[in-house]
């Protein structure tokens, strides 16, 4: 089938199928005038039966694609007027019962063509010379036909009008969705590149940290490694003195040492990696014990001799809402903020970390704790402000306690600062139990 530029191709099968059932209702038309009941207009039945064939051959022209949809709401006029003006002079001319008929025509082609006002235009001037020329063969004087054909003109000219307005409500209502759909589409881009700065806002300082870790990451690997390489020495020189009888449990000794070495140094490395990567994937239901050890273990090539870290977690806690990954990024920045505010104390003072982890009604309490300066009330109420940091420049983003509370309010929990009586400050965090865990026994 070819198709119309101005019209998609349902529209054409739409009209195809009314044209087809104009002409399938006028040919059951003729056929009942064949009825005794309705004997007296048989003699309509060949005007209806043409009727039913230009409607016919409308259709079958539509639906192949040969007439385009709005010339066929003009033929569709012009063959109704034309059957309608033979069906009036057949049926007494200006008398006959059919006559409102006609002069409706534009109105109907009006209501059946509303996305086009030609039609009705073409339409309405067709039943004004039907009309006329209906009165010249009634030989009705012109001072009874201009009043009749002015009244006609009239009902014409408010089908065009109708027409219009519809054409114009049509267009607008089209508008309005395309503005509506333009509007929606600059919502779902604005998420998009929400999402996206949101990810590259955590990806920045997740590598912040990363790079705040680096220099104790020397410190940690080449403590092991320095083990690691002087037994792998002493095992290289026994191996070559051929005349010296081995000992076998000062052999295992030293392997079990460099094996735990190694162990250690690859303990670094996945933590590290791990942390780094930040896979966005679903993540499971976070276990309390496991993030603060990972924590610990992250944090423990920055604190390294800096300050003690006391663990107070009691045994058996529940999963929790947060992700494991998440719940180790909110600790381990805990951590290191806790590390540079033990470092600032003024005089100088054995630096104190406590970490503590409870079960509390309906979640998990988490506490990091330090014995620092504390914190000023104009910092406590910026303090997880975005880009809002008291660090010197390179050595924060303001965005960790920023994303800290962004992570721990989509797990559902809270996260709050405040000062310790006895000095420092101290981070307060509490979690949900996860849905899938079971209830705790009393």
């Amino acid at each position: 089938m070819k198709s119309d530029g101005s019209a998609p191709r349902a529209l054409f099968q739409v009209k195809r199928n009314n044209y087809l059932g104009c002409a399938a209702l006028l040919l059951i038309c003729g056929g009942l005038l064949h009825l005794p009941v309705f004997a007296a207009y048989v003699r309509l039945a060949p005007m209806l039966l043409a009727w039913a064939a230009g409607f016919l051959a409308l259709g079958a022209g539509v639906g192949a694609g040969w007439i385009p949809v709005k010339v066929s709401g003009v033929c569709a006029g012009l063959i109704g007027i034309l059957a309608n003006t033979w069906l009036v002079h057949l049926t007494g001319g200006l008398n006959s019962p059919f006559f409102p008929a006609l002069a409706t025509m534009p109105l109907l082609i009006a209501m059946y063509t509303p996305d086009a006002w030609w039609p009705t235009l073409v339409s309405g001037a067709a039943m004004l010379g039907s009309v006329a020329l209906l009165d010249t063969m009634a030989h009705l004087p012109v001072e009874v036909m201009v009043p009749q054909l002015l009244a006609l003109a009239i009902i014409g000219g408010v089908a065009l009008f109708g027409s219009r307005t519809y054409r114009r409500m049509w267009d607008a209502q089209k508008a309005a969705q395309q503005e509506h759909m333009h509007a929606l589409e600059q919502l779902a881009e604005s998420e998009r590149r929400r999402v996206r700065v949101e990810r590259e806002r955590a990806e920045v300082e997740r590598l912040v940290v990363v790079g705040q870790l680096a220099a104790g990451v020397v410190h940690e690997v080449n403590n092991p490694l320095s083990f690691v390489k002087s037994n792998l020495n002493y095992l290289e020189r026994e191996a070559r003195a051929f005349d010296t009888e081995l000992d076998r449990a000062e052999l295992c000794d030293v392997l079990a040492e460099t094996r735990l070495g190694v162990t250690r140094i690859e303990q670094i490395v996945t933590d590290l990696r791990g942390f780094s990567r930040g896979d966005e994937g679903a993540q499971e239901a976070g276990m309390p014990e496991e993030a603060l050890n990972e924590a610990r273990r992250l944090a423990s090539v920055r604190l390294r001799n800096l300050a003690e870290v006391t663990m107070d977690v009691s045994p058996g806690l529940p999963p929790v809402q947060l992700g494991h990954r998440h719940m180790v990024q909110v600790l381990l920045n805990l951590l290191i903020n806790a590390a540079d505010a033990v470092e600032l104390v003024t005089p100088s003072r054995p630096a104190h970390i406590g970490v503590g982890a409870r079960r509390v009604e309906g979640g998990v309490r988490v506490v990091v704790e330090d014995n620092g300066p504390g914190l000023p009330p104009e910092v406590m109420s910026r303090l997880f402000e975005p880009f809002f940091t008291t660090k010197p420049p390179g050595k924060g983003t303001g965005l960790g306690l920023t994303l800290c509370r962004e992570y721990v309010t989509r797990g559902g929990g809270t996260l709050h600062a405040e000062n310790r009586p006895e000095g420092g400050a101290r981070f307060v965090l509490t979690l949900p139990v996860s849905r899938e865990s079971p209830p705790a026994s009393e």
